[in-house]
């Protein structure tokens, strides 16, 4: 299937659909963009992370320009990941990584990855939790029933918990099973509505769900999809169900059912989706295109944007 372009230069499904109401993408400012992760508020407002400049991008409900709203480098950010609005604590939560060693300088380097959270109004730095042991890498991010906001570590089997109020991370679960070999790790998780915890891994492909008994974890069970999956990355929960990011191109509708998964694609043709959220019965996608990543003199043939798809109604 064609990649979605701006509804100006070509008609695809997308666009048509999107064309009395909003714009089937928006534009990233910048050639250095390559967003890692998107999250939206009920009204509508949009927030992408950069992984290779830092800072947060911020989209207004039906406009179609982003603005660079959290400057990088700011409250002692680096590189951004996952990013998630939590309007209940008014934050925006936001994983930053040193990523120096790798070429990509933002911010004063001292080699920590954190969980920052900035207010979800003024964008003002509020809270700044480092990850309390290394190897580290904060990727992505879910708010559990209790509150709490968890976080996985990709460079360890671990997801880690910071309680509200808190300001420190403590490691909540982890497991050896979630650290493979070659590839990386944990990346994308949300809750269920039954209260556990989901969870995929980025490389192999492969979907875990947490079982979680007041507050606890207890036990870890592997999910059997309907067909392989390939480097999995953001995750979101939409309705029952969830939308799930594969790295090699595609948003997927996932069904679970007992230790299965159903897995339906949406979309296909991006090239490296990297997150999505969900805006009533519009998902939007941000395409990272990671793969030009590590040459900062190659520029990316298209400009980076986030795109809209039309979702099913949910169930």
């Amino acid at each position: 299937m064609p990649r979605l372009w701006p509804c100006l230069v070509a008609f695809s499904m997308a666009c048509r659909a999107f064309a009395a109401t909003g714009p089937g993408s928006i534009p990233l400012p910048g050639d250095r963009a390559f967003p890692e992760s998107i999250t939206s508020a009920r009204d509508g407002t949009l927030y992408a992370s950069s992984l290779a400049t830092g800072g947060i991008y911020r989209i207004p409900p039906h406009s179609t320009e982003a603005q660079m709203w959290i400057e990088p480098a700011a409250f002692g950010t680096h590189s951004t990941f996952g990013v998630l609005a939590d309007e209940k604590a008014g934050l925006l939560w936001v994983c930053s990584n040193d990523l120096s060693a790798r070429g990509l300088n933002v911010g004063t380097s001292d080699g920590v990855s954190a969980l920052f959270g900035f207010d979800l109004k003024t964008g003002a730095g509020k809270v700044s939790a480092p990850f309390p042991s290394k190897p580290s890498t904060c990727n992505d991010i879910a708010i559990g029933p209790d509150g709490a906001a968890y976080v996985t570590n990709t460079a360890a089997p671990q997801i880690l918990r910071l309680a509200r109020g808190a300001k420190e991370l403590e490691v909540w679960f982890t497991d050896l099973s979630l650290q493979p070999e070659k590839g990386g790790g944990l990346d994308g998780l949300a809750f269920g509505p039954d209260g556990n915890l989901y969870v995929n891994t980025v490389g192999p492909g492969e979907l875990y769900w947490i079982d979680v008994k007041k507050g606890k974890a207890t036990k870890l069970t592997r999910l059997t999809p309907s067909r392989p999956l390939f480097r999995t990355d953001g995750m979101r929960r939409y309705g029952k169900n969830f939308l799930l990011i594969e790295g090699q191109g595609r948003l997927d509708l996932m069904t679970v059912h007992g230790d299965s998964a159903s897995v339906e694609t949406l979309k296909d043709g991006y090239v490296t989706p990297t997150g999505v959220t969900s805006v009533g019965r519009t998902a939007w996608v941000s395409e990272g295109q990671l793969s030009l990543l590590t040459d900062p003199d190659k520029k990316p043939a298209l400009p980076f944007h986030v795109y809209a798809v039309p979702l099913p109604e949910p169930r």
